[in-house]
């Protein structure tokens, strides 16, 4: 049987959805995963403050990267919200919920990226300490920071769940979808929990392969954007 967009609206809401979506992956990856794999020297905290003396602009950009995510979440969810609502109103809004609890914490947590660069401009206020007090400090708040984002985390996976559900129930998109968002939802949670849990997991094989049970939240976004949503001709 043929198709036709369902409603010039609810495709135009996927759409728009799936673009800022795919827009904000990029920014996450350079703000979250560039920059500290760039400038951080894992067991160094010389040599990382040295580095984030010689790139304060990429280490500005990427707090800047941070908060416009944050930004495009809100928009993004609300959309998807009003997008899979009539698939099932509590799962939407618990969808909602889980995402706009990260948002929060997340931006905050870039007040300890915004302390490093305090510590790295030397301020008067800092001549009291030694120069090793210093690099420690800052090796402190990075670590903070990097708390911060696998707290951030459970929640980046939790609203995948709900969203993976109404996205299987829902007769306008593939059920496939909806299962990749589900492993998705296990892959951030797992992966936070366990680097919390476990010292060094970061360099384990598991962790590597946790990497690409995130595969769906890329499909999901490029899905929108370039296919929007349809149903059988005659259904509402």
């Amino acid at each position: 049987m043929g198709k036709s967009t369902f409603n010039g609206t609810p495709d135009r809401i996927a759409r728009t959805a799936g673009l800022l979506y795919t827009l904000m992956i990029p920014l996450g990856i350079f703000g979250i995963m560039y920059v500290p794999a760039t400038l951080v020297v894992a067991g160094d905290a010389a040599a990382t403050a040295v580095n984030i003396v010689l790139n304060t602009g990429l280490f500005r950009l990427s707090i800047v990267a941070a908060l416009l995510v944050q930004i495009s979440h809100i928009f993004i969810v609300l959309l998807l919200y009003k997008l899979l609502i009539s698939v099932n109103r509590n799962h939407a809004v618990l969808m909602v919920i889980f995402l706009l609890i990260s948002v929060p914490l997340t931006m905050i947590n870039e007040l300890n990226n915004f302390a490093v660069l305090l510590l790295a401009g030397g301020a008067d206020s800092l001549n009291a300490f030694t120069s090793g007090q210093v690099q420690a400090l800052t090796s402190i708040l990075l670590d903070l920071h990097e708390f911060g984002i696998l707290i951030a985390g459970i929640f980046w996976g939790l609203w995948l769940l709900p969203m993976g559900y109404l996205v299987y129930k829902s007769d306008f998109l593939p059920k496939f979808l909806g299962v990749l968002l589900i492993i998705a939802c296990s892959g951030y949670v797992i992966d936070s929990f366990s680097r919390m849990i476990f010292p060094g997991y970061g360099t384990t094989i598991m962790a590597n392969i946790i990497v690409f049970t995130m595969f769906g939240e890329i499909v999901f976004p490029l899905w929108l954007l370039i296919k929007g949503v349809k149903v059988e001709e005659g259904q509402n």
